[in-house]
């Protein structure tokens, strides 16, 4: 191509920016700071270029090179139990563990909380599609998918507005890749206003010989675009949204809200697969937030290498972008591949048979620069690792909040309480009404939980559990947990305790806890109690991993979650993944078996502060978090998972918001089965029935498997208390001496209010527009693959790419 004239240029260029020194450049604007821009230019030995500057705002923004919490994030290595079985951890696009001799399972949770309050479908859509391409990446098939999700309060207009559309956006894109949602969580609490939480989790299937590597090794191999075209959707998305405060009336920058199209995704996914199986590349990266800006940095930086790329070589929605728009947009459904020129061809080619766009753009060079031209013109020339490694690190000033003292003596226990059974039985009823406790079908309906056939426990049980092999029954099952009450009061026990209920979750369906990854949602970090209640939930979960042996693989840290000065109540939120060698063990949350035994496991202890029963009937957060002793939580899990292995267990169902009461209205509720419970005679009944002690689970023992049962569990040091029977024929529950509650009318309390909430769940599909040309329908998104190792069968006739939509 013939250079233009610089006098004629309107872009910047490397050569301009090195003759132009004194040139004002809006940095601060772009979020930089002038120490930072100082630096940069030392680095380059000149002013940036546009080009440069907006790839240098970007990945060193607090969203991608993590400035404010590496200092704290390093605790999950250096405290990090020794594991044989990880395969790949912190630092790459998802943690990966070996479950078996061939068989390996990635997971990971990230977060699209701002750009879902801005554009909630298309907020959420997107989120679980960059997850799935961070599993991708990794050389593993997607097999499911999970959505934690946090509200302001349910009652609020526009909760009204942000859950419809996120849970749609869920839905409409997991359910069109053909993934099961087999789990998560939907919390209101008004510290969400304004800045709700949408984290999104995936899980994949890989042969342990398949794993993928980020890294652009290899000199002379060629830089490959896949995927959708590169368009203006998400310039600044959640690069500049996740290193941004809202204000009162929303984000004082709106940047466009990427755009996502699941079928699009799905030919990606199987194109790539099929790469994968006959070994076509050397390297791969996804491209999610800061687009080709990240994924050609982080490749080549990871490699030691640099790249000559020409960036007219991508393809375009919008012919008009300028090269700074094409580095930085978030354009979705996009893959970046290293290829050996020998194979070249034949990538292009099963591109070609998946309607999937694929273009060589570049090179991999031996020069330590990455250097990308535009019309001829170099507009950038870096040395990759100064923006993919070596960005700000700050120690940033920490303060216990000026409140916490006060907020941690107001203690819930103190509050008046229900003294008879008449007023136990209304709490009862309110609580299980209540929209934190009530049934969340309004949302799971709307999502697709069985398709691929594999699921065998999704949501409401206590974790997702999917089968992995059909040989041998080997499964894997899922929870993410949080507690935002616990983290205010404690955020160092809280951390802890959400690690706890995950863990105690994976256990009660029959599993063993393998690994843990983590979402963390804070407020501003340039705020001193916020940063204090980061450093100390970091410090929590890795204490608490250490203690219960089970590694940190990996997760997201999400800041700038407040508006204005009011930072939400911080909210790890923590996931668990456990291994079951043959899922036909595993154990249900519902009571099924008539006249089994009723037992509970643990010790209950008068721990009120931050329950559910203080804010429901109260408002009140105050006082101390339940206690959290992790040996019992280990001594629990032991005997859950061996117990199911055994068959002791009809049922089990852990204990945690709402107490022993909500856990006995769920497992009753979940297959219509009455239950006749005599509460201990050392407890107080309101104790006994709303407590959130920890440690404790709710189980049913089939007749002649008692005495096995029990002996286990005092094998192990297990409190084990009989508390009832199940009475299939009652349809109630009937607590001695207190009350009788009809199974009708707590079915009537428990399901009624997300429906008058929010309205009845719309039928109607998603309003995508399928491609124009017949490629989508090549591979039925929804049609589950003939393994999770090999891509479903292709086109035998090739046709031309998709052409994307604006």
């Amino acid at each position: 191509m013939t250079a233009i004239p610089a006098e004629d240029r309107p872009f910047d260029t490397v050569e301009q920016a090195a003759k132009t020194a004194d040139e004002e450049q809006p940095y601060e604007e772009l979020g930089l700071r002038e120490d930072e821009y100082q630096r940069i230019r030392q680095i380059l030995g000149r002013r940036p270029t546009t080009s440069e500057l907006a790839m240098y705002s970007i990945m060193w923004s607090e969203h991608c090179s993590y400035k404010s919490s590496k200092v704290h994030l390093r605790q999950f290595s250096e405290k990090a139990p020794k594991s044989d079985l990880m395969l790949a951890g912190i630092g790459e696009n998802a943690g990966v563990i070996r479950i078996s001799d061939e068989i390996a399972v990635t997971f990971k949770v990230e977060s699209h909380n701002h750009p879902s309050f801005v554009e909630p479908y298309q907020g959420a859509a997107t989120g679980v599609g960059g997850i799935v391409r961070d599993i991708l990446a990794m050389g593993a098939r997607p097999v499911a998918v999970m959505d934690p999700l946090r509200f302001g309060a349910a009652d609020h207009e526009d909760t009204k507005r942000v859950l419809p559309g996120v849970v749609a956006g869920v839905g409409g894109y997991g359910n069109c890749l053909g993934l099961p949602n087999i789990g998560g969580e939907v919390v209101f609490d008004p510290c969400y206003q304004g800045n709700p939480l949408v984290n999104a989790l995936c899980v994949g299937v890989l042969p342990v010989n398949r794993l993928q590597n980020k890294e652009a090794h290899g000199p002379g191999n060629v830089v490959v675009l896949l995927g959708a075209k590169t368009g203006r959707d998400g310039i600044g998305g959640v690069s500049v949204l996740a290193s941004a405060t809202f204000d009162s009336d929303g984000p004082a920058r709106r940047p466009s809200v990427q755009v996502g199209d699941p079928f699009i995704e799905k030919l990606l996914i199987e194109s790539c697969l099929e790469l994968y199986e006959r070994d076509l590349i050397v390297g791969v990266q996804d491209l999610g937030g800061a687009g080709l800006t990240c994924a050609l940095t982080e490749t080549s930086a990871a490699a030691g290498t640099g790249m000559d790329v020409n960036l007219d070589l991508v393809p375009l929605r919008e012919a008009s972008m300028d090269p700074q728009e094409v580095l930085a947009s978030e354009s979705q459904e996009r893959m970046l591949l290293i290829v050996d020129p020998d194979k070249l061809d034949e990538v292009l080619h099963v591109a070609e048979r998946w309607g999937v766009i694929a273009t060589a753009i570049g090179n991999v060079t031996d020069t330590g620069r990455l250097i990308i031209t535009w019309h001829g013109e170099a507009v950038v020339d870096v040395p990759p690792g100064s923006l993919a490694d070596d960005g700000p690190v700050y120690a940033r000033p920490m303060r216990e909040p000026a409140d916490l003292i006060l907020l941690q003596a107001d203690r819930a226990e103190t509050l008046p309480r229900p003294r008879s059974g008449v007023e136990l039985r209304e709490t009862i009823l309110r609580l299980a009404a209540s929209p934190n406790l009530c049934d969340k079908s309004w949302v799971t309906e709307q999502y697709d939980r069985y398709v691929q056939g594999n699921t065998i426990l999704a949501q409401p049980e206590n974790s997702g559990v999917v089968r992995i092999d059909e040989q041998t029954g080997l499964g894997i099952a899922l929870s993410v947990d949080g507690n935002a009450r616990y983290a205010r009061l404690d955020p160092y026990n809280g951390a802890k305790l959400a690690l706890a209920e995950a863990y105690r979750n994976v256990a009660a369906s029959g599993a063993t806890p393998l690994a843990v990854t983590n979402c963390l949602n804070f407020g501003s970090p340039e705020d001193p109690q916020v940063m204090w209640q980061f450093a100390e939930a970091v410090r929590g979960l890795a204490d608490g991993c250490a203690e219960l042996g089970i590694p940190v693989t990996g997760g997201n840290v999400s800041f700038y979650n407040s508006t204005g000065s009011q930072a939400i109540h911080p909210t790890p939120v923590v996931g668990v993944l456990g291994i079951m060698g043959n899922v036909g063990s595993r154990v249900p949350m519902g009571f099924g078996g008539d006249s089994d035994l009723i037992m509970l496991l643990g010790e209950t202890t008068d721990e009120l502060s931050g329950s559910e029963w203080a804010w429901v009937t109260h408002q009140h957060l105050g006082g101390q978090p339940p206690r959290v002793n992790l040996t019992r939580e280990r001594i629990l899990a032991s005997v859950l998972t061996e117990a199911g292995e055994r068959g002791h267990l009809s049922s089990a169902h852990d204990l945690s918001d709402g107490g022993l009461a909500q856990a006995l209205v769920e497992a009753t509720l979940r297959y219509d089965c009455g239950a006749n419970i005599t509460l201990p005679e050392d407890t107080n009944p309101f104790v006994a029935l709303f407590s959130e002690s920890t440690a404790r689970a709710l189980v049913s023992v089939p007749r002649g498997h008692e005495k096995a049962f029990t002996a286990l569990c005092a094998q192990h040091g297990l409190p084990v208390t009989v508390i009832g029977t199940v009475d299939g024929r009652s349809r109630a529950l009937d607590v001695r001496g207190q009350f009788t509650i009809a199974l009708d009318e707590l079915r009537a309390a428990w399901t009624g209010t997300m429906p008058a909430l929010f309205g009845k769940v719309s039928t109607e599909a998603p309003a995508y527009q399928t491609p124009a040309t017949p490629t989508a329908s090549s591979s039925d998104p929804a049609s589950p693959a003939p393994t999770f190792f090999a891509p479903v069968e292709a086109p035998e006739v090739p046709h031309a790419p998709l052409d994307d939509k604006a």
